[in-house]
């Protein structure tokens, strides 16, 4: 797998506030066939303006593994959690591509409340994608830590503020 593209020849760094990406990335190993993912260009863009080479990332809800395939091409470390093995093997399978950087992924199965084998202020930026509340349903009730199982409103904002103080922590 070391003949893939690992770059957009389209790629620009945004310098507005409103970005839009019809397409999903078609270069390195992105699929654009999970639910709800991010373009690579808007992680390229969040790694480039608020991170630099070696720094430690965190990507809590890995989901499809865009985040981890763009930290790898740039050469940041990165810590991919999400509690859906699913998500987890298409990351892993997502990073099988060789890049001329020593930048190291570590893919852990956790609860983004709970991140405790994360130390203190290790972590140098963190970048994700939330489930949109219930609007997609990545498990379909099968994991109970799965945020996009809660229906209602408040319970889920109640626990992204977990997330959020969990977060706070690792920075």
């Amino acid at each position: 797998m070391s003949d893939i593209k690992l770059h957009s020849e389209e790629f620009e760094l945004e310098c507005t506030t409103v970005w839009a990406f019809p397409r999903r990335g078609n270069w390195a190993t992105h699929k654009s066939d999970w639910r709800g993912n991010w373009s690579p260009e808007v992680a390229r863009n969040l790694i480039l303006r608020y991170s630099k080479e070696k720094d430690h990332l965190l990507d809590c809800m890995i989901g499809g593994g865009t985040t981890a395939i763009e930290a790898k091409i740039l050469n940041r470390h990165i810590t991919c959690i999400d509690v859906n093995e699913e998500a987890l093997e298409r990351t892993r399978k997502s990073l099988e591509f060789e890049v001329d950087n020593k930048a190291k992924q570590r893919v852990v199965k956790c609860d983004a409340r709970n991140m405790s084998f994360i130390k203190d202020n290790e972590i140098d930026f963190v970048l994700t994608h939330p489930p949109y509340a219930d609007i997609i349903k990545y498990s379909e009730g099968k994991i109970k830590e799965d945020l996009s199982g809660i229906h209602d409103i408040d319970a889920f904002v109640d626990e992204i503020e977990k997330v959020a103080k969990e977060l706070l922590r690792v920075l």
